[in-house]
């Protein structure tokens, strides 16, 4: 046999051997595959979650809360900021910037994309992975993060595809898409891509913008070392990588990838966390009424709802624009006035400020009694240290980071010097409400929810001052139709001792120690005159006035006794809103109102309000007692509100009164309120279809203003009223009254005081014989 013969017979001999070869490892390949898919099915290389966890996926959802306007106010989350949206509450942009970088065959493929496998393969991973958007959703839900070991990697690699195929097989691509973006952790609480909009844009996933997308789809590939907040250079070239991938795909052109990428990288960082954002105290009320609710509303099956993990979704009264300007309000008032008590209470000025009238020994027992309520005197305590120890270590300077409305300020001080800082700060609440539908619009329970986190709304009360006394002139009103035009003498007036519960002669002085004229009902109002409110206080009793502030809602103690006429009864804000309520809804109570429903993550409503109403007083009554209260804001303590000018020659008004001058024209009722002492501003202020209520004060009685010029609810509480009221009447979309209060069809008692002709019911009085009083109703 020839070489030539023998040579073309061994090529067709090796041939054949290569196709047998090729053959047999393709095939053992495929039946390899086939077996370790089948093994990975079955659950031989480890655990697979079952069918049904396949169909319904479980991942905690945050618990919204919701605006009556439709903003999200915040979240109750545990450890998932996770808030899923839709496949079509996604921009365009962000699905065009996922394909394009992540998986650009993603529509061609059922889970496995085998191109880039081989691929991935070949160039052992330098062109690129071979991981689709439904395999990183299988392990973002079901594998967990990628193993160091080379063989437990290689397993899990297996899980991820039999799992992306069963993904596909029960979603849409648009719901894998959806579903990814939602799973997906973005780092500092951003769980999704509702969360990530929102703390690194201020945002919603709607109006992100091209470039902001492409910021988020870039930080998939490792949200930890592409992290906006550490190292913004890195993830603005991740950025434009994803520029460079739409551009490849056809999504932008050239032009706009290069204008595009000469973006700065702009991160606004909007944390959402308990202690930060809108509402915090309202949040904080809230976050206590559902952990109640939840143990007295089981699901179906028994269990309680978790606020943290269920995703519910709570619908509140709370108006996030009427929010926000209340808050602004509040802070803008209170840094202006903290200054001013700052300059009060220096050294030189005051040795012991904050604190006025406490000798030395007083102020360290009331520091002391302080720190036993300190969260840093509980976490001790349950841990076993003795009091002494403990106590001493509050002496020992440690660093810590302290509030100031400049900002936080990084310091060394003991934790009892923190104590006595922060006693510095005067406190202040906001309540607003629409007293038609009990509606609380606006809650501010304090400064800065991190540093203060007592809410003076709801949790806290104090005395409410001259703010108690249109409760006892609309007794009269309603009981013996007092008119606002009937007069008493300003003159010093004693109820005796052993009369309505007194123990001793009660004989109250005027604020500044004045009399000497007679008053018009409506002038004695409007100017807080205490010896007119002692006479009609002798005339009804304070039993009746209890009566009709409990209807009011007021559950608070209130002694029976004339001094409450004052107000001495310690009411909170929350309380007192609710009661005015009833004088601008003419004569009917409406409990305040928070929540207006509550739905489960899908939308099935668990709790929907039904409003408690009560009728409490005539509606002539309710409307003679608000045209009182009108005078305090046109010729009373409240008239700042209209006039303008004062600024140019008065301290108070230059330096001190926030917003001045406001130079409202509208019916506006209301009432200031000044405790003893100058311990606490109150203003209560009205318009037909919103009541607001202001409080501010310090921790303890012993800090306050010296000078009731300062320490007045005029100068203290009002101007906070004042810049609210301002800023409301510019969104006209808020539809905030401008109009009259409502008249009822008829009134029976005289309003008109420049004209009265007709005799009043106190001139009856003076005419008839003491024996005959009681048929006038005395």
């Amino acid at each position: 046999m020839s070489k030539k013969k023998i040579k073309k017979k061994n090529v067709k001999k090796s041939y054949g051997t290569f196709i047998k070869v090729f053959w047999g490892v393709f095939f053992f390949g495929l039946i390899a595959l086939v077996g370790v898919f089948g093994f990975s099915a079955l659950g031989l290389l480890g655990p697979m979650p079952p069918l049904e966890q396949l169909e319904n996926p479980k991942t905690n959802l945050a618990t919204q809360i919701i605006s009556s306007d439709g903003m999200v106010l915040g979240k109750f989350y545990f450890n998932d900021n996770r808030t899923p949206i839709s496949f079509e509450e996604l921009p365009k942009n962000i699905v065009d910037a996922l394909i394009a970088t992540e998986d650009e065959r993603y529509f061609d493929h059922s889970g496995i994309d085998w191109k880039g496998f081989l691929r991935a393969v070949f160039y052992l991973g330098k062109k690129g992975g071979a991981s689709t958007i439904t395999q990183q959703l299988a392990r973002q839900l079901f594998v967990g993060v990628r193993s160091r070991n080379m063989q437990e990697a290689v397993i899990q690699k297996i899980k991820e595809w039999v799992l992306s195929v069963q993904l596909e097989r029960r979603y849409t691509k648009k719901e894998i898409i959806a579903m990814y973006l939602n799973i997906y952790d973005f780092g500092y609480n951003a769980d999704g891509i509702r969360s990530a909009a929102k703390i690194y844009f201020d945002t919603t996933p709607q109006a992100l913008s091209i470039e902001q997308s492409a910021t988020l789809v870039g930080m998939l590939k490792n949200s930890s070392l592409y992290n906006p907040m550490r190292r913004p250079e890195r993830v603005e070239r991740r950025r434009n990588v994803v520029f460079q991938q739409m551009l490849r795909n056809g999504l932008i052109n050239k032009e706009e990838k290069d204008s595009l990428s000469a973006i700065p990288l702009k991160i606004t960082y909007s944390p959402e966390s308990h202690r930060e954002g809108m509402a915090t105290y309202f949040r904080a009320y809230l976050q206590e009424f559902m952990k109640k609710w939840t143990l007295e509303n089981p699901k179906p099956d028994g269990s309680n709802y978790n606020i943290y993990r269920d995703g519910l979704n709570i619908y509140t009264t709370i108006d996030s624009r009427l929010q926000e300007i209340a808050e602004t309000a509040v802070s803008t008032h209170m840094k202006n006035l903290q200054n001013e008590f700052f300059n009060q209470n220096t050294k030189r000025r005051n040795p012991t400020a904050p604190f006025l009238d406490l000798r030395d020994g007083e102020i360290d027992t009331l520091l002391e009694r302080t720190a036993y309520r300190t969260e840093r005197w509980r976490k001790m305590r349950n841990a076993g240290i003795e009091k002494d120890v403990i106590l001493a270590s509050f002496h020992k300077k440690t660093s810590m980071q302290v509030f100031s409305w400049k900002g936080e300020i990084d310091t060394m001080m003991t934790p009892m010097d923190s104590i006595r800082y922060y006693k510095h700060f005067l406190r202040s609440a906001m309540m607003s409400m629409e007293p038609q539908t009990g509606h609380v619009k606006a809650w501010v329970g304090g400064l800065n929810y991190k540093h203060f986190q007592y809410d003076q709304v709801k949790q806290g009360k104090r005395q409410i001052g001259s703010t108690f006394k249109p409760f006892l002139y609309a007794t009269a009103i309603d009981q013996l139709k007092l008119s606002p035009c009937d007069s008493l003498p300003d003159a010093l007036y004693c109820i005796d001792a052993l009369k309505h519960g007194n123990m001793d002669p009660w004989c109250p002085k005027n604020s500044g120690d004045k009399y000497g004229r007679m008053r018009t009902l409506k002038n004695a109002l409007a100017n807080s005159v205490n010896t007119v409110s002692a006479r009609i206080m002798d005339m009804v009793g304070p039993k009746p006035v209890i009566e009709l502030i409990r209807k009011m809602g007021v559950t608070s103690p209130i002694p029976a006794l004339p001094a409450i006429a004052l107000g001495t009864p310690e009411i909170s804000l929350f309380e007192l809103v609710g009661a005015y309520g009833t004088f601008a809804n003419q004569g009917i109570y409406i409990k305040p109102i928070m929540i207006t429903r509550i739905e489960d993550k899908n939308g099935m409503v668990l709790f929907e309000v039904v409003p408690e109403t009560k009728d409490v007083i005539s509606e002539e009554a309710a409307y003679v007692t608000v045209n009182l209260m009108q005078g305090v804001t046109e010729h009373g303590s409240g008239a700042r509100l209209r006039h303008a000018g004062l600024e140019k020659t008065n301290y108070i008004y230059k330096n001190v009164v926030s917003g001045y001058p406001y130079v409202f024209e509208n019916a506006i009722a209301g009432k200031t309120g000044t405790t003893q002492n100058q311990s606490d501003g109150w203003f209560m202020g009205m318009v037909p279809n919103l009541v607001t209520g202001v409080w501010v004060g310090g921790e303890d009685r012993s800090v306050h203003f010296k000078d009731i010029g300062f320490g007045q609810g005029a100068t203290m509480a009002l101007p906070i009223w004042g810049m609210y009221m301002k800023g409301a009447y510019e969104i006209p979309e808020l539809e905030i009254s401008i109009e009259d209060f409502v008249a009822p069809e008829t009134v029976s008692i005289n309003l008109d005081c420049d004209n009265s002709k007709t005799k009043s019911k106190l001139d009856e009085v003076r005419e008839k014989p003491k024996a005959n009083l009681k048929e006038l109703g005395f």
